[in-house]
């Protein structure tokens, strides 16, 4: 019988790499705190029509890499490929709407199914937040200022560039989205196939193709900013200007693009040339009209997601949290003994390690491996005497402590 192995695009989080994992999730889940953001959890899996309404049929999301099913009542159900929808859908089923802004944050598992690459996975993870319910380019500022946060505090923003780019109002879409028609309707047949496709239903996702043919026809599209009108120009100058006056370093984007039709306004990534290809770890904007497009009110909102892999990827090993004491019995009576004792210092807080089996040698080397601070020696001449063995797996040096002080002389190495 064959091996079994994890799914294709699937992984072990096996204690090293998980640590990096919690080390992202709670240094975001700490800087959102400090922004007044908290934490939602929405179900890995909604009805189809939760992401499929607001992403569009026409997508590559939708039409090739949403893990769709029909459950044993035969409603139609899909693993969260993102959870800005799923956040949205939170909102307005349990009524939320009239209290803003609302402020929420995320972490957990994706489901897409693509081609894996290095920090890209079927099932990946991430961190996001959305702010809901604020029309002024303050909440776009916020948002960004605290990505910028979370990225400092990992110790990594300074290998990421900000990429920033205005989408503009509907007004100024509608303009563009024409001008790109008339651009490469004339070049239809040099398109790959996905682009065009594109120029019959979102335009704008050409700018974002990977295929080099696209990328070159690209290069003399008309630019968005030629199709600006005056409010999207001051929105975009206050943005700018917001990010500035906080020292938020940024890099005008002018291909920058979400191509979803609720898109508008700020569009941004941090970019970073240290992963290959996959090189944006954190991306966002504002979707002003997603919550009405999905059945609620037509509130404003901004956000953005950032995969938890790619940061891991970036990040120095996290140290670990507390390095154990080993408790290291010796004989029959010592193992009984141990039982007690290691139980008590547990509910004093202290993290113990019970050595199971083999000589005090294998033990002793086994409380290295793991990188025990303290031995805790228990043998039949320490429980004739009423002690234990202390000893500095640093130092080397080694004592004798009473048991009755043996929480007392830990306590030091909680």
């Amino acid at each position: 019988m064959a091996q079994l192995q994890p799914v294709r695009g699937t992984q072990d989080l096996l204690p090293d790499m998980l640590r990096r994992h919690r080390m992202v999730s709670e240094t975001a889940r700490n800087v959102g705190s400090l922004y007044g953001f908290e934490e939602i959890a929405t179900p890995i899996f909604e009805f189809t029509e939760v992401f499929s309404r607001p992403i569009g049929e026409s997508t590559d999301i939708v039409s090739k890499e949403m893990y769709t099913f029909p459950d044993r009542s035969g409603e139609e159900l899909t693993l969260r490929p993102e959870n800005t929808a799923g956040v949205v859908r939170a909102v307005i089923s349990n009524g939320l709407t009239q209290s803003l802004p609302i402020k929420f944050s995320y972490s957990g598992p994706m489901f897409r199914h693509e081609r894996p690459q290095k920090g890209r996975y079927r099932q990946f993870h991430q961190i996001g937040v959305e702010l809901i319910g604020v029309p002024q380019p303050q909440a776009d500022i916020e948002v960004i200022a605290l990505g910028a946060q979370i990225l400092s505090d990992l110790g990594i923003l300074d290998r990421t560039v900000l990429e920033l780019n205005t989408l503009g109002d509907t007004a100024s879409r509608v303009a563009y989205r024409e001008a790109l028609v008339a651009y490469f309707t004339p070049h239809r047949a040099s398109l790959s196939e996905d682009s065009q496709r594109r120029l019959d239903t979102n335009p704008l996702r050409i700018l974002d193709s990977k295929d080099e043919g696209d990328k070159a026809l690209s290069v003399n599209a008309p630019a968005f900013g030629d199709y600006l009108n005056e409010d999207s120009r001051w929105f975009f100058d206050h943005v700018t200007s917001g990010l500035d006056a906080i020292g938020v370093a940024y890099k005008l984007s002018p291909r920058l693009v979400r191509g979803l039709d609720y898109y508008c306004h700020t569009a941004f990534e941090f970019v970073t040339t240290d992963l290959g290809s996959q090189g944006t770890v954190m991306g966002g904007g504002r979707y002003d009209g997603l919550m009405n497009l999905m059945g609620g009110p037509d509130l404003p909102g901004v956000g953005w997601a950032a995969g938890i892999e790619r940061l891991a990827l970036l990040i120095a090993e996290p140290p670990l949290s507390t390095r154990p004491i080993a408790l290291i019995p010796v004989g029959a009576e010592a193992e009984k003994k141990a039982l007690v004792i290691t139980q008590q210092l547990r509910r004093a807080g202290l993290t113990i390690e019970l050595g199971y089996s083999g000589n005090l040698t294998r033990r002793i080397k086994r409380a290295d491996k793991i990188r025990a601070r303290i031995a805790v020696i228990l043998g039949d001449n320490e429980l004739a005497k009423g002690v234990a063995g202390v000893r500095d797996l640093d130092s080397g040096e080694q004592v004798e402590v009473p048991l009755a002080a043996l929480q007392d002389h830990l306590a030091p190495f909680r």
